[in-house]
């Protein structure tokens, strides 16, 4: 059932088994694991079935810091379905490297071993609508897929692992039927929960004060409550619940909000081909199950040892679009686009001069056929398909490729989201985000990017020109990887190193859990949808019931 809170009258109280805070992918996720089942459950949502200004401006925010960071409306959607309305689809397992202690990475280890994660990955990949949990590139088809380049010789990096990617599938439209008939599950939208009141010993939540933007105020009482409302709405959440713990609920040692991770990605580099070097692939295939796969350049476990660095991959890419020298005609009319692409997907398209715009320009015009080519693949197999082709695949005309990078950030206590003193239409305190790196986020990038270079220069036809100082400008232009919340409310064995256990209950609290990437206590290579929503499987079937 999906209801309306903005009907609900004030006053009222709601009673339910299990409430859920947020119907993004890890509580859509969540409550599906309760269909047809007899505990009652109840989805709180802020949004409705589309975003709207006025309850989008209640994730707006400050940010703080001398690296950039995006606003902190953007890359987030605070309506039914959460950010898979607008995500690209990549799903990636984590590596079983991530849940090792790793001496020379800051911050504890997963408390977990990746082989209780693993067996809740498959339900994971059918949900994501990724198809087979199978990330090697002979598990995808019988007739195995092309390399990258066809004289690689792994080393450093493995060229084996793939990436496979949803539709990408929108949670709320492709559930939301589900959803609304089962018997024992209720979606109430326009539900936003201002904090969460715990009993008098400050043991367990006791009920949810609940208010919508037109006015209408309400409680929410369950036996167990579960926070699955993002990595930056989770920790301002705990935080601004202080009726009987002073610093907020799971901080009793200042944890929660702290170690904010996201990703350090961007292209760089430059990839050159020998004249008689075999012809790379940096596009996608389909598996046997229809879903588009990519190869790409995975750091080994036994390198990132060798190197003392966290986990990356590249990926082999089109050369910067801004500079009209790759005089692909497909390249530059996506440049000359760009006032048009959204901001999530438009961020690394850096404005041009006027000269480059009549180098793009020219490129349009003597490569026609190419961008219209480019054009016409685009409307067919991604604006008009149902299973949509990722991204922008170009092969360059002049001047190679360039490299795709994803990297681990470690965690890092002063990287940190923090309550501020404005206040939202709600009342509520709005966040104050401090995102930094440390030395070993960019060792990490200039150890395995050189790495590559060697595995290059050893084994193919393929050359990677790399400045060294490169690297610092692409963190310092780059910044925060877009919508990757992660570690604000991290897992860990004790309340002093995170805030949730094993089992992401709240540490001192029996009966509040939190799903999503928040309890992460690392970030590793991969983008975390996959995992948010094999962590909200685990926590139904391992500890809810």
């Amino acid at each position: 059932m999906i209801t309306d809170a903005r009907h609900i009258e004030t006053g009222s109280v709601l009673c339910c088994d299990i409430c859920i805070v947020g119907g993004g992918a890890a509580g859509i996720a969540l409550a599906l694991q309760f269909e047809h089942g007899r505990q009652d459950i109840l989805v709180l949502e802020s949004g409705g079935r589309r975003s709207d200004p006025a309850t989008s401006a209640l994730t707006r925010g400050n940010v703080t810091g001398i690296l950039p960071h995006p606003p902190l409306h953007r890359f987030r959607r605070r309506a039914f379905g959460g950010a898979t309305a607008i995500w690209g689809g990549r799903c990636v397992p984590f590596d079983a490297s991530d849940f090792e202690h790793r001496p020379w990475m800051p911050g504890k280890p997963w408390p977990i071993a990746y082989a209780a994660l693993l067996p809740y990955y498959a339900k994971a990949a059918s949900l994501c609508e990724t198809g087979d949990f199978a990330f090697t590139a002979k598990a995808v088809s019988g007739r195995g897929m092309r390399p990258v380049l066809p004289d690689f010789e792994p080393g450093y990096f493995t060229d084996d692992t793939i990436e496979r990617f949803s539709c990408p599938t929108d949670f709320a439209a492709r559930y939301g039927s589900r959803l609304k008939n089962a018997q024992n599950i209720r979606i109430l939208l326009h539900a936003n929960v201002t904090e969460i009141r715990t009993t008098a010993n400050g043991a367990a939540a006791d009920w949810l004060p609940v208010a919508t933007l037109s006015g209408r105020k309400f409680a929410v009482r369950a036996k167990k409550f579960v926070l699955a409302s993002g990595g930056l709405e989770t920790p301002r959440l705990l935080l601004a619940s202080r009726d009987h713990q002073a610093r907020g609920i799971g901080n009793a040692f200042d944890q929660v909000g702290r170690c904010y991770m996201t990703h350090l990605a961007g292209t760089i580099g430059h990839v050159t081909l020998s004249e008689d070097a075999p012809v790379p692939f940096n596009g996608y295939e389909r598996s046997d199950d229809g879903v588009y796969c990519r190869r790409r350049f995975a750091l080994t476990a036994r390198a990132q040892h060798a190197l003392r660095c966290g986990n990356a991959i590249a990926r082999l890419h089109h050369p910067s679009l801004s500079n009209p020298a790759h005089r692909s005609g497909a390249l530059s009319a996506v440049q000359l686009a760009r006032p048009f692409i959204s901001f999530e997907y438009g961020t690394r398209l850096y404005r041009h001069s006027a000269c480059a715009m009549l180098g793009h320009v020219r490129n349009v015009a003597q490569d026609a056929s190419g961008a219209a080519g480019f054009a016409a693949h685009w409307l067919r197999h991604h604006s008009f398909a149902a299973r949509k082709y990722p991204s922008l695949v170009a092969a360059p005309r002049a001047g190679g490729y360039s490299l795709d990078v994803h990297a681990e950030q470690a965690p890092n206590p002063d990287s940190r989201v923090m309550l501020g003193h404005e206040r939202d239409a709600l009342g509520m305190q709005k966040l104050v985000v401090d995102w930094r790196c440390m030395d070993i986020d960019a060792h990490t990038l200039r150890a395995s990017l050189f790495a590559l270079s060697s595995d290059l220069a050893r084994g193919s036809s393929a050359r990677l020109v790399l400045d060294d100082d490169e690297i610092d400008t692409m963190i310092s232009r780059e910044g925060a990887y877009g919508g990757h919340h992660i570690g604000t409310a991290r897992m860990a064995t004790s309340p002093r190193d995170g805030v949730v256990d094993e089992n992401c209950r709240v540490f001192g609290m029996e009966n509040l859990f939190v799903a999503g990437s928040a309890v992460f206590p690392t970030s590793g290579q991969a983008n975390p949808t996959l995992t948010i929503v094999a962590l909200a499987v685990r926590l139904k079937e391992a500890v809810l019931f």
